[in-house]
C-alpha cells in the first residue's frame, strides 16, 4: 500500500454520502446498472440498492466489478424491500416518472437524505415505487424523443444532487463514520484478505497507520488455526 494510494482512500471516503442512494426498479441491462454505478462512485454514493428483474436471477456482481469495487450494491427481490430500506434510514423517495405529479429535477431538495429510484427503460418506474414516491421528477426534453436512457437520466439527476451538496458544503465534513468507515477503508486496501475473511465469517484484521495488516503472516496462521478448529 502506497502513501499516496492510501491519501486516496481517505479523501474519497472522507466525501463519501452515506444518505444520498439510487434503487434501481428492475433494470435489466448490464451496461445500465454498470453506468449508473460509475456515476454513484463519481458523486460519492456509499451504496446502492438493486431490485432483480422479476422472473429471473441476476446477480450483478460480474456487471460492473470496477465500480462495484467502490460501491456495495445491496440486491432485491421485492421493491417493498428496498424501498423499506431507503424508508428505515429516513430518506425521501424520489421516482424518475412522467405523471400527472411530477416536477422538474431540479425542483427537489438533494441536500435531504434521497434515495433516486430508476425504472427500466421499456416498464419504467413500478407501479409500487411510484405510489410510495414522495416525488416524480422528469427532465424536460426539448427535442423529438420524450426520455433519456435510464443511465443517462440517472446521472443527469444524480449532478443536480451531487451540485446541490457540494453548494451546502457537505463534501466538506465526514459522513461516513465509525465501523462502516474502517471496513470500507480494509476492503478498498486489501480485497483479498476481505474476500476471505467474508467467505470464512472472520472479523478484518486491523490497519495500521500505513494502511497495512501487522505481522500478516501470523494473522493467516492463527485464521486457519481458527477455521480448523471450528
Amino acid at each position: 500500500m502506497t502513501p499516496s494510494r492510501l491519501a486516496k482512500f481517505q479523501a474519497t471516503l472522507a466525501q463519501r454520502q452515506p444518505d444520498l442512494t439510487i434503487i434501481t426498479d428492475q433494470v435489466n441491462k448490464g451496461q445500465n446498472i454498470a453506468a449508473l454505478l460509475r456515476t454513484c462512485d463519481a458523486v460519492g454514493i456509499h451504496e446502492a440498492h438493486a431490485v432483480l428483474p422479476l422472473g429471473s436471477y441476476r446477480n450483478y456482481g460480474g456487471t460492473a466489478r470496477g465500480s462495484q469495487q467502490w460501491v456495495n450494491v445491496r440486491q432485491y427481490e421485492q421493491i417493498d424491500d428496498a424501498l423499506f430500506v431507503a424508508r428505515q434510514h429516513g430518506m425521501q423517495l424520489v421516482a424518475a416518472h412522467f405523471s400527472d405529479r411530477a416536477v422538474d429535477f431540479k425542483n427537489v431538495d438533494y441536500t435531504r437524505p434521497t434515495a433516486l429510484i430508476l425504472g427500466a427503460e421499456m416498464e419504467g418506474v413500478s407501479p409500487a415505487a411510484t405510489k410510495a414516491a414522495d416525488y416524480h421528477v422528469t427532465i424536460p426534453m426539448l427535442g423529438m424523443t420524450h426520455s433519456f436512457n435510464v443511465s443517462v437520466a440517472g446521472a443527469v439527476i444524480l449532478l443536480e444532487a451531487q451540485r446541490q451538496r457540494q453548494f451546502e458544503g457537505m463534501y466538506g465534513r465526514a459522513l461516513l463514520t465509525g465501523q462502516a468507515y474502517e471496513d470500507t477503508l480494509f476492503r478498498w486496501c486489501h480485497p483479498a484478505i476481505a474476500d476471505y475473511c467474508q467467505h470464512y465469517e472472520l472479523a478484518y484484521p486491523r490497519l495500521d497507520e500505513q494502511g497495512e495488516v501487522p505481522n500478516l503472516s501470523q494473522w493467516y496462521a492463527d485464521a486457519r488455526r481458527n477455521i480448523a478448529n471450528r
